[in-house]
């Protein structure tokens, strides 16, 4: 495993009478021999630094390495006592931004942190940004604020492991196609305009000065290649977290935010498409919806018989709303409890106190306001409920589409990985009721936290990881769903719990007089 960035320990005789080698060639040949005898190359903005580090140290100390495609890079010489390499791997979310600092020799991990995306006051989604930046110094300010937040992270986390930013020598990043254009001030205009094409899918290397980060000047910043405007280096991120395309048995990873994107696959072939089933599932369509965090609730139950409500929220305070796994936990539990009906349809009959009239329609009490944060009632809706209906008939369409076009069934998956806080909260049984995922055996599902992030962090500490990644970009094929009619067809039957095929969903209740 060969991180990103190396530290080679060099010792060697200084010039003389009899040895005119200039000092940085005396160095780059000293190194070189540690390097298999390849030689590296000294960035013309690197090059008096380490000329002038190299002499001032007595021609001993650390020569700092960066390990790119291209070939190494000699950017810096240190004393062997300075602080040790350090890498920080990010998850450029559209919403939310996350870092961890690893330490690069070890891959021990230091210190953890996250915040807001600040673009967030230019446009909440991708399209309201990419239209912003097509404003006279839109681009300029959606990229300035990204950088700003990046360097926020950088002296968080150099601060808690009792760094200061400047030692940072590596930056991995892992986002969507749209941020990755912003974090590089690269127009995204043309992303969203047919025929939808990046103005660069994998980013060659840079380093942190020339994007103005607070990280060490000569550090390199490696951005995670996409497949294209809808297949972003999240996801390639996620396959290699997850080593879905390291076996021979086909898998599937699961990764639902602002859209649902979907993977099939082995070792042989691998099979994506996306699609907008992740809006109402974290709180971007549901009136009383939020992301995971303090305050939501993220597990509902609802006893079928008593009508009795118990839930949780993430942090075990009063509850401000209601986040995807809670919103899956509540809509499974109202259909079981017949408050809901087969079209996921408030019962009017039903007897129970919870259900109330409101603006909108009929509710359901999640808690009332002497039970919530601020005073006001946690209410669920119909609309919230339909909101929820269609992105359920998404999700479970995305994945019948895809699996249909590579001639496979549910059962045929060794693993399904879901990733995210989507994976990290949800109740896969809930999903199932709700005819959300497919109704296998619970083991099936695994998962696997932030897979963005980790397969950042897999870039900073592993040679293999980084090959992997530029390597999956070519055999991934992308499946576009926005002109598939077998998905259109698969959406309009998917619109009933758990499906209009019941028989697809041996394990959940049928109500026929619902």
């Amino acid at each position: 495993m060969q991180p990103l960035v190396e530290l080679y320990e060099v010792e060697v005789e200084g010039p003389s009478l009899t040895d005119n080698t200039g000092d940085l060639d005396r160095l780059k040949r000293a190194v070189a021999e540690q390097l298999s005898g390849h030689d590296p190359v000294v960035p013309y903005s690197c090059l008096a630094r380490v000329a002038a580090n190299f002499r001032q140290g007595g021609f001993v100390g650390g020569a700092v390495v960066n390990h790119l495609a291209a070939g190494p890079e000699l950017v810096d010489f240190i004393e062997k006592s300075a602080a040790p390499l350090v890498g920080m791997a990010l998850d450029l979310g559209t919403t939310h931004l996350e870092a961890v600092l690893v330490e690069l020799a070890s891959g021990r991990r230091l210190a953890e942190a996250n915040r807001e995306n600040s673009q967030i006051k230019f446009g909440a989604d991708i399209l309201s940004r990419i239209h912003h930046g097509a404003e006279p110094g839109g681009l300029a300010a959606l990229h300035a604020a990204v950088i700003a937040d990046v360097n926020d992270l950088a002296l968080n986390l150099a601060g808690q492991a009792g760094l200061v930013a400047e030692n940072i020598r590596a930056l991995s990043v892992s986002g969507n196609t749209t941020m990755v254009h912003l974090f590089l001030n690269l127009d995204p205009y043309y992303l969203i305009r047919e025929p939808y094409i990046p103005m660069v899918n994998a980013p060659d290397p840079c380093h942190a000065e020339e994007l103005g980060l607070v990280i060490n000047p000569s550090g390199v910043v490696w951005v995670m290649p996409s497949v294209g405007s809808y297949f972003g280096g999240d996801l390639v991120s996620g396959v290699v977290a997850s080593g879905l395309a390291s076996g021979d048995k086909v898998s599937m990873l699961i990764d639902v935010g602002t859209n649902a994107e979907v993977i099939v696959g082995n070792s042989e072939w691998l099979i994506a498409c996306a699609g907008a089933a992740g809006p109402a599932l974290e709180g971007g369509v549901a009136k009383m919806g939020m992301r995971a965090g303090p305050g939501a609730v993220e597990h509902v139950e609802v006893d079928p018989e008593t009508g009795t409500l118990h839930y949780t929220t993430i942090d075990g305070g009063k509850p401000k709303g209601i986040c995807g796994s809670g919103i899956i936990d509540l809509v499974a539990a109202l259909y079981l409890g017949r408050i809901i009906d087969i079209r996921g349809k408030f019962r009017a009959a039903h007897d129970t106190d919870r259900l109330v009239e409101s603006d909108e329609g009929l509710a359901y009490v999640l808690a009332d306001g002497d039970e919530s944060a601020d005073g006001q009632p946690v209410l669920f809706g119909q609309v919230d409920l339909d909101a929820v209906m269609r992105s359920k008939a998404a999700m479970y369409s995305i994945l019948t589409t895809l699996v249909n076009q590579v001639g496979i069934s549910f059962g045929e998956l060794e693993r399904i990985y879901v990733a995210g806080a989507f994976g990290r909260h949800i109740a896969p049984r809930q999903a199932i009721t709700l005819g959300m995922l497919p109704d296998l055996p619970l083991e099936t599902f695994e998962p696997i936290g932030n897979s963005s992030l980790a397969g950042a962090e897999l870039v900073l500490l592993d040679e293999q990881a980084r090959r992997d990644c530029l390597g999956l970009v070519k055999k991934i094929t992308y499946l576009e769903l926005n002109v598939n009619q077998e998905f259109m067809i698969r959406f309009s039957g998917s619109r009933f719990i758990p499906h209009t095929d019941h028989t697809l969903f041996p394990s959940v209740p049928f109500f026929s007089d619902n």
